[in-house]
């Protein structure tokens, strides 16, 4: 007895599913008002990937490894070290998917000794590089474009100063680095979903609507044409701290 392939059908399934999730207001704000909720936790926190901190929800660490996945990229480049995890997992996947040559590039203002120390000694080190100064400096630039192969398919995460003016600076300069079908990843757009009395207040600094990742993703988007907003994608990013931050590269 032979069982039919529905591989197709599931996968489109998937897909009707997820854009309708994408215009359910009242499911994006359930899912808003349980992340308010949780985070007297510190939930953001609460996660690693292969023993180092990565500080990601679970549904952005899914969607990041789907796109890693889909588009196959030969570099990534993070603004945004923290702890180090998320370049971990990153640089895993991209090991997992057999491509010798591809690496991370990581990119913070202040790589602190124990958290370099915790990304050198890890097994994922050798694909991973890691740039320490202002994302948005010329120099660091330089030193980023440098690290990027003639050819290399390229995908960018930004996940550092989460301010509207930086935010914004980091996407007119590392958008362009993008390759056509690749992504931009505008991490924490959550922010701008928040009013002042939802904020999240156990942060270094706390962030209000409009000064934040999602008003620059949104302006800059309106300011290109190469880049778009994954509705698939991006309708079933609930519980997610970057929903509306996937952007697919439609042009070179």
């Amino acid at each position: 007895m032979t069982t039919k392939d529905d591989r197709l059908e599931f996968e489109a399934h998937k897909r009707e599913m997820s854009l309708a999730l994408g215009k359910d207001e009242a499911s994006f704000q359930q899912s808003l008002n349980t992340l308010i909720g949780l985070d007297k936790f510190d939930y953001f926190y609460l996660w690693s990937w292969m023993g180092v901190p990565i500080i990601q929800l679970p549904a952005d660490i899914l969607a990041t490894q789907e796109v890693i996945w889909a588009t196959k990229p030969d570099v990534i480049i993070e603004t945004g070290v923290a702890r180090g995890g998320s370049l971990i997992f990153m640089a895993s996947i991209l090991a997992a998917m057999g491509n010798d040559k591809a690496k991370v590039i990581g990119v913070d203002i202040d790589i602190r000794a124990h958290n370099r120390e915790s990304i050198e000694s890890h097994p994922m080190s050798n694909r991973i590089k890691m740039i320490q100064g202002g994302s948005v400096d010329d120099d660091v630039l330089a030193a980023v474009k440098a690290e990027i192969p003639p050819g290399a398919r390229v995908m960018v995460v930004l996940d550092s100063d989460h301010s509207y003016e930086h935010v914004l600076a980091e996407c007119r300069a590392y958008g362009p680095l993008v390759s056509e079908g690749c992504y931009l990843v505008v991490a924490d757009t959550l922010i701008g979903h928040l009013t002042e009395e939802q904020a999240f207040t156990k942060r270094s600094k706390v962030w209000l609507r409009g000064n934040e990742p999602l008003q620059a993703v949104t302006d800059y988007l309106a300011e290109t044409d190469r880049f778009e907003v994954d509705p698939v994608l991006n309708g079933k990013l609930v519980l997610s701290s970057s929903p509306g931050g996937y952007c697919v590269c439609r042009k070179a």
